[in-house]
């Protein structure tokens, strides 16, 4: 039989891509993650995870023992919250999202559920895809309002077929810019426009996404300042520091003295939904809260 703690401790593995990390995380020590993950090989008669100097990487059964991990934490946390609500008679629901999708969609979508749903515990949690995703995977999240541009979901190295993503809607990233600089009263402009300007990145995960814009309109952008911020780095922006690519829910509240210009076509977009689990996307909650963000997404007439 297989052991869960065993289970635990290859998935944490796979997380954190070490065993020195893993063994910080589940506060055991390095030998100790090297011996459960040792005896789950000899039990499963396979090697799941190769070591190297770079770390350590999972193998093709890894990979499946990673994906059953998940699965039985999800499983385990299902039948936690249905002892709970045996015990209190409420159900629970906990919503993971990113700052700006929550700015923008959980206001009007809050008191939409729980009018619906007045005794329901709810939980929000705050953090960017590549966090909550694995932890809907693992049950820890019960729906996750994410975002991705034009690559796939950060869904985590187990199998991702279980993943269901309801489209919510298209988020636009302007060029920003001081309101005296000479752009900044176009109607829109194209990126090759800004091929001389230095840039100010507002999450790190866009410098890779505006260096293969770039590259399409011909040149390398010249990055002068990093942050995880898209407030700070519109305040960078208006310390001349530069220009930024930055979504248009993230535009708000107005930094005084910049001008936020659309980029002409093929225009750069981030792509928001939900996304939920195939076995728990029929909890009427769930089915519940999506339309709850779906009407709050919706184009005002």
């Amino acid at each position: 039989m297989i052991d869960v703690q065993r289970l635990r401790v290859l998935r944490a593995v796979a997380d954190h891509g070490s065993f020195s990390r893993a063994a910080a995380a589940l506060r055991l020590t390095p030998s100790a993650v090297s011996q459960h993950v040792a005896v789950l090989e000899r039990s499963l008669g396979a090697q799941v995870v190769t070591r190297s100097t770079r770390g350590v990487s999972l193998t093709p059964a890894g990979r499946i023992m990673v994906g059953a991990a998940e699965s039985v934490a999800a499983e385990l946390e299902q039948a936690r919250q249905q002892v709970e609500r045996l015990h209190t008679g409420r159900v629970q629901l906990t919503v993971a999202t990113f700052t700006s999708g929550g700015r923008h969609l959980l206001p009007g979508a809050l008191p939409r559920f729980m009018a619906a749903h007045p005794h329901t515990l709810l939980h929000v949690r705050e953090g960017e895809p590549e966090d909550t995703l694995p932890l809907l995977r693992q049950g820890a999240v019960d729906l996750a309002l994410a975002y991705h541009f034009d690559g796939p979901l950060p869904v985590g190295p187990g199998p991702g077929s279980s993943l269901r993503w309801t489209a919510l809607l298209e988020d636009p990233l302007y060029a920003v810019m001081p309101e005296e600089h000479r752009l900044a009263d176009r109607e829109s402009l194209d990126l090759a426009e800004l091929a001389a300007e230095p840039w100010v990145l507002g999450c790190l995960k866009t410098e890779a996404y505006l260096r293969r814009y770039a590259a399409r309109a011909g040149f390398a952008p010249d990055v002068r300042a990093t942050t995880t911020d898209y407030f700070f780095a519109r305040s960078l922006v208006a310390a001349g520091m530069g220009v930024s690519l930055i979504p248009s829910l993230a535009l708000a509240p107005a930094v005084p003295g910049l001008r936020a210009v659309p980029v002409g076509p093929p225009a750069p977009s981030r792509h928001i939904g939900v996304a939920t689990i195939d076995r728990r996307r029929d909890r009427p909650h769930v089915t519940s809260f999506i339309e709850a963000l779906l009407e709050q997404a919706a184009p005002t007439p």
